[in-house]
């Protein structure tokens, strides 16, 4: 859902600097023209048409709408921009539109506006789709096919567009795209609000003053979100009930019919297009999505087979950059972004120009730990076994389930007033030149595993590598003082103490898998109940699917704690019906116990694959 504004920004001035050369190896070159093309009730939105020059035959057009300026929108020539650029090279008539209310488009700006799939004379995102592919069709020498695609919210406008396809529709990709508002991405992860993306996305999008970042006066912001205090001092400090979306948190803290009709996941079915899933392992903002997408639309899959995905080792966007050999202080050995960019001119190649055999592998997904592509003709990987590997005893970790009495457990106290930094410091602004946000996911989790509101359980070192595939489930016995609680699980790959590929990575911390999950949820996203203190309860989500690889030589680590600030607000700790509307006094420290005992046996259910292919 991010523009990934910085990055971009860097990116078009390589572009700049190295366009003579690009242009070189581009067998075309593309001419741009502008027009606002009028959807059926005579707003007109803003459309950026890119033209190979000397082509006289019908070509496909490749489609992609947003509601932003910047990012994927055609700032950059299709023959100088790496994400289409061996599309372009051979020919396609590229369209971009920005959509209602955005940029020079007409019409009010709905920030994830609701779709309704049964409703065919709605004017919504899939009709304005329809009405452009239209035009296009009249307008342009289109040989009749079109595709769409797209990163983030660009890639919801393309599942939206193949739920009520147009007839000359053949082909999407929805890349990084949410899955659920709700449980997953963007806003809330099970239920957890994602304070800082939340407060300041919103205010980028909807601000009445037309600022793209909120004028924070300070650098690093964690002292800034933990000294504004409750949730309810946004809008009395700040917003004054002018951003809509804030308003639309503070009035659905719970999973009601507002949030579960904007759920892609909940509206997407058979797919009626050929459809390409494309998500990163370690993507900051829509992790979630592609799974959750594919997994639902698989089911109703079993006889058009339209239904396919690719997961790689990136963050959000990253596999449209120049160079994706690496992620934070990790390397692949290899360009993974070049790889995709031939998995996606190859399906586009296929359903809009007729080319290659159009025998594409059900899931193409990069295993980290061995650094190499797997095909798998079922996703997850239906020969992996899922195995338990317990919270022990002195901080150990096992496949056996300890037989210890009713005194295994572990405890810390969680402070509102001193949460857990989800990365290190400084935190800046999300979206700045200096950020770090993009790769905070696989930043070293050292830097939390010496406090002591974070418990710590590591495996011997490992004498044989292991290999997980699939959905990793954290199921979590626990008790507390106070009355509600986040609990935060990490898997954690450690590298050996002196790894000689690299000696800088010694002792690193990666975390493979992790999420967060508030406890108040823990019957129903619908309906939240307090937690009676003391009492022992489980606590079971999901951190995602992962494809790793942990090597000979590592050791596993699990991380506990109750605080990701401010990614996610802080819990208050004391039951409140709303969060949103909490005060300074419903906050308390609350003492968090872990059970790893015989009765009470806290584990990571993980897939393992063994006799890896």
């Amino acid at each position: 859902m991010s523009e990934r504004r910085f990055l971009y920004c860097t990116l078009l001035l390589l572009m700049a600097l190295y366009a003579p050369a690009l242009a070189q190896d581009s067998a075309l070159h593309y001419t741009k023209t502008e027009v606002m093309v009028p959807m059926r009730d005579g707003i007109k939105l803003f459309t950026r048409i890119y033209t190979p020059d000397n082509v006289t035959g019908p070509l496909p057009v490749l489609l992609m709408r947003s509601p932003y300026g910047d990012w994927n929108i055609g700032v950059l020539s299709p023959e100088k921009d790496p994400y289409v650029q061996n599309m372009a090279k051979e020919g396609y008539i590229f369209v971009y539109q920005n959509i209602r209310g955005k940029q020079k488009s007409e019409g009010e700006f709905i920030m994830e506006g609701a779709f309704d799939k049964n409703n065919r004379d709605a004017i919504d995102e899939a009709s304005d789709t329809y009405d452009l592919i239209n035009w296009l069709l009249k307008n342009t020498n289109s040989n009749g096919r079109v595709g769409q695609l797209g990163i983030s919210y660009p890639g919801e406008l393309a599942l939206i567009s193949a739920i009520k396809p147009h007839p000359a529709l053949k082909a999407v990709s929805p890349q990084g795209t949410v899955g659920d508002f709700f449980l997953g991405d963007d806003f809330f992860h099970n239920g957890a609000f994602r304070l800082s993306f939340g407060f300041e996305y919103s205010y980028g999008e909807e601000s009445v003053k037309g600022d793209t970042s909120f004028p924070f006066p300070m650098y690093d912001l964690y002292d800034w979100y933990l000294d504004l205090g409750p949730l309810s001092n946004v809008n009395k400090k700040y917003f004054h009930k002018k951003i809509p979306t804030w308003n639309d948190f503070i009035a659905h803290p719970n999973y009601d019919e507002y949030w579960s009709g904007k759920a892609p996941v909940n509206y997407s079915d058979t797919p009626r297009v050929p459809i390409l899933h494309v998500g990163g392992y370690w993507d900051q903002e829509n992790m979630h999505g592609p799974q959750a997408l594919y997994s639902k639309m698989e089911k109703f899959d079993a006889v058009s087979h339209y239904n396919y995905i690719v997961l790689g080792p990136w963050c959000h966007g990253q596999w449209n950059d120049l160079n994706a050999s690496g992620i934070g202080d990790h390397r692949f050995g290899r360009n993974t972004a070049a790889d995709f960019q031939v998995i996606q001119k190859n399906w586009f190649d296929y359903w809009l120009k007729g080319k290659g055999d159009g025998k594409f592998t059900e899931a193409e997904c990069f295993q980290t730990g061995s650094n190499l592509w797997k095909k798998y003709d079922t996703w997850p990987d239906k020969s992996a076994t899922p195995a338990k590997l317990y919270l022990q005893d002195h901080k150990a970790l096992s496949f056996k389930k300890p037989a210890s009495g009713a005194d295994g457990f572990d405890s810390y106290v969680s402070d509102p007033e001193n949460p857990v930094s989800y990365r290190e410091r400084p935190i800046e602004v999300t979206y700045s030149d200096s950020s770090e946000w993009e790769t905070w996911l696989v930043e070293d989790q050292r830097q939390t595993d010496h406090r002591p509101d974070v418990l710590t359980y590591k495996t011997d070192t490992l004498e044989n590598d292991l290999t997980i595939t699939g959905d990793v489930v954290a199921h979590l016995f626990a008790s507390i003082s106070g009355s509600d609680a986040d609990w935060v699980v990490k898997l954690i790959d450690v590298y050996p103490d002196m790894y000689k590929k690299d000696i800088t990575m010694s002792q690193f911390e990666l975390m493979v898998a992790g999420d967060i999950f508030r406890g108040r949820f823990r019957k129903s996203f619908s309906k939240p109940e307090l937690i009676t203190p003391g009492k022992v309860e489980e606590y079971s989500f999901g951190l995602h699917q992962v494809n790793h690889v942990f090597k000979k030589g590592h050791r596993i680590m699990v991380q506990i704690q109750s605080s990701w600030f401010p990614i996610f607000d802080m819990n208050p700790q004391s039951f409140v019906p709303n969060i949103f509307l909490a005060t300074s006094k419903d906050f308390i420290k609350s003492t968090q116990n872990i059970y790893h005992n015989k009765q009470y046996a806290t584990y990571i259910e993980l897939p393992v694959v063994s006799d890896e292919k």
